[in-house]
C-alpha cells in the first residue's frame, strides 16, 4: 500500500521502525536509511528476527538534498519519516518538495550551530 523511507538510526529511528513494520499492511515497503548504514542494518536485523519483515537499508547523507531525492526515487517512497537530527529537517523538506511527497518530521528545526 505505502513505501516509507525512514532517514536517521538513532533510537527514536527503531521504535519507528519497529512500529511501522509492525504495520506492515499499510507499510508494505519500508527503506531505513542514514550517514552509518550499520547502524540501519542493526535495526533491519532486529525487526526481521523480532517480526519477521524485511527492512531495506540505505546509506545516505542528510544534508546532500539531491542524494536524499535520488533516493526518494530509488526507493518509490511515497512519504519520508524524519528520524535524523532535527537541523536536517530544511534538507529533508526540500528533498521531499522536489520528489512530490509528503513529509513526516519527529522534531522542530534546529540550526546546527545552535
Amino acid at each position: 500500500m505505502s513505501n516509507i523511507l525512514i532517514i536517521g538510526a538513532g533510537g527514536v529511528s527503531q521504535v519507528a521502525t519497529v512500529k511501522c513494520a509492525m504495520n506492515s499492511d499499510v507499510f508494505t515497503n519500508i527503506t531505513l536509511a542514514s550517514r552509518t548504514k550499520s547502524k540501519c542494518d542493526a535495526i533491519a536485523k532486529f525487526i526481521k528476527y523480532r517480526l519477521g519483515v524485511q527492512i531495506n537499508t540505505a546509506q545516505i547523507d542528510a544534508d546532500d538534498t539531491a542524494a536524499v531525492v535520488e533516493l526518494i526515487k530509488q526507493t518509490k517512497a511515497d512519504l519520508l519519516l524524519n528520524v535524523a537530527l532535527p537541523y536536517q529537517d530544511l534538507t529533508l523538506m526540500d528533498a521531499c518538495v522536489k520528489a512530490g511527497i509528503p513529509y513526516i518530521d519527529t522534531a522542530n528545526y534546529e540550526h546546527p550551530d545552535t
